[in-house]
């Protein structure tokens, strides 16, 4: 993909705006919870945080994981503050670290990540060959550039330095994961670019729409519907989600 075909990011006024729709949207989800059957099988669900967030912003989608019946799991890395050092390197021990927090289940898990989160789950699933059942993204720009995102100024914050994406480096984020993939994505999201958020092709790939903030996606109904949906396909077992406004 060439640089002036690739994604632009979200305007600053639909940025401006994330906090609050973020926050409107958390108190519908306390406001108004609504029931899903319990029928998980236990499989264990590890949730990747995004940029300068930790597993307390994801821990809503934890708790309804856990709720659903499945054995929800936090990162366990604290505030991602993204890579260091080599990415391969910093990646591979990652893996290592998420295999451990499966240890002894003796089921397959499932890998959710949000925002930058979903890059790390769909990395640690090409890593981690017959460990991982499906991957889920919300809000995840693999298939964009950092011109595809407005969080150049938070990565510099938190890492002194500006974020960069080599030409090899994105054809590999934007190449999915070899499990059963689904992209969870929001045209409203003011963060990241919602076109950068969808996969291109390949099989048991599905992208789906929300409607939804950034930040509020981890705590928003239409993904958490998503998101059960998913989690109860049987392991090894697929099929598109049927709802309007699924591409």
């Amino acid at each position: 993909m060439s640089s002036a075909s690739l994604p632009t990011a979200p305007s600053l006024a639909l940025f401006g705006f994330e906090p609050l729709r973020a926050a409107l949207e958390y108190a519908s989800l306390r406001l108004k919870r609504f029931a899903y059957e319990r029928t998980g099988d236990g499989h264990p669900v590890i949730i990747f945080p995004g940029l300068g967030t930790d597993s307390r912003a994801v821990e809503p989608l934890r708790e309804f994981c856990t709720e659903l019946g499945y054995t929800g799991l936090g990162w366990g890395r604290g505030l991602n503050t993204g890579p260091k050092g080599d990415v391969d390197a910093w990646l591979a021990d990652l893996a290592t670290h998420v295999r451990s927090l499966a240890a002894g289940t003796g089921q397959r898990m499932t890998l959710i990540g949000w925002s930058l989160g979903g890059i790390y789950a769909r990395e640690v699933a090409k890593l981690l060959d017959g460990k991982v059942r499906q991957v889920i993204t919300i809000g995840t720009p693999f298939a964009g550039s950092v011109e595809s995102t407005n969080v150049g100024l938070v990565y510099r914050l938190l890492n002194g330095q500006k974020a960069a994406r080599e030409p090899a480096m994105a054809a590999r984020l934007a190449t999915a994961p070899p499990v059963p993939t689904t992209s969870i994505f929001s045209r409203s999201d003011g963060v990241v670019s919602w076109r950068a958020c969808v996969q291109a092709g390949g099989r048991d790939v599905q992208n789906i729409e929300v409607d939804g903030s950034h930040c509020g996606l981890g705590w928003n109904h239409e993904v958490w519907a998503v998101i059960a949906d998913r989690l109860a396909l049987p392991d090894g077992r697929w099929k598109l989600y049927r709802r309007s406004g699924c591409q």
